[in-house]
């Protein structure tokens, strides 16, 4: 195994084990109301990500044991993470019955110091965006009037290797930031990201292996439009330029969604970034 493949499974598996743990999985038994009946969790829903880091993800996932995964659900971003999910024997789900999911593991392009990411290098940005934003654990706490209240925190956790670990969007992911497009509007979405937004060469993204262009599992098209390090320095006002573009689906820009971010070293450990209200802090732990 490569340096690279390996720091991608040093992050995946660390992911992992911090965030897919058995005590997730919670069944509320015993007496209660009808009313309070919804509020009983019996699976854990996970999201699966794409790319070339989501493998060891799910390898991690299997190496947990049948026992622990009967009960629990996986939500796929696209068609790998669904292949993956169904040779691994896992319980497959869909996003249109679970609208809230515990957590939700994936890949990134490129990360910053603030969690903003790239993503979209597979041309599965939208899917993987409603799963990062579907991402949510809910705390419940019963009173004794049984009354419920509860807490959310987002949980879209990120893996990559140290080559996604970047200073500022763009240093590294030079080829731009991808945006999903329907294919009757991607001439002008083009013409406008060229002369109004500042990138005059983006480009639509041509497959390699068929002729014509990337054509994603939405039956979409995909622009690469790579920014100055100046527009690309302020992501979330960017992705705001970029989603008010007639005939743009969705901008792999994924700003404020990110809880932590798992990177894999050369050196056997793994950098583990983490949002703790409005700061980042950083700390280097050693891989499983």
């Amino acid at each position: 195994m490569s340096a690279v493949e390996e720091s991608k499974r040093l992050a995946a598996y660390t992911a992992v084990d911090k965030h897919i743990l058995p005590h997730h999985k919670v069944l509320l038994v015993g007496s209660m109301s009808a009313s309070l009946a919804r509020y009983s969790y019996t699976a854990q829903i996970i999201g699966i990500g794409s790319g070339s880091t989501v493998p060891y993800v799910v390898d991690r996932i299997v190496q947990q044991g049948a026992e622990l995964n009967k009960g629990r659900v996986f939500i796929p971003t696209g068609f790998q993470s669904k292949e993956l999910i169904i040779s691994a024997k896992l319980t497959l789900g869909d996003v249109d019955e679970y609208l809230t999911i515990d957590v939700t593991i994936d890949g990134a392009d490129e990360v910053d110091p603030n969690l903003n990411c790239i993503k979209g290098g597979g041309a599965c940005h939208l899917r993987e965006k409603v799963l990062a934003e579907a991402a949510k654990t809910c705390v419940l706490a019963f009173l004794i009037s049984w009354f419920a209240s509860s807490h959310v925190r987002r949980r879209f956790i990120v893996v990559a290797d140290y080559r996604k670990n970047s200073d500022y969007l763009g240093k590294n992911f030079t080829q731009g930031v991808p945006i999903e497009v329907v294919p009757f509007a991607y001439a002008k979405v083009l013409q406008n990201l060229r002369e109004q937004l500042g990138s005059p060469n983006a480009s639509l993204r041509m497959a390699k292996a068929k002729a014509g262009p990337v054509v994603t599992d939405n039956s979409n098209f995909v622009i690469d439009a790579p920014f100055s390090r100046d527009l690309v320095q302020a992501p979330a006002s960017l992705l705001a330029k970029i989603k008010m573009l007639t005939g743009v689906v969705e901008v792999g820009l994924f700003c404020n969604i990110t809880q932590a971010a798992y990177f894999g070293n050369q050196d056997g450990s793994v950098t583990v970034k983490r949002a703790q209200g409005k700061e980042v802090v950083e700390e280097r732990v050693v891989a499983p």
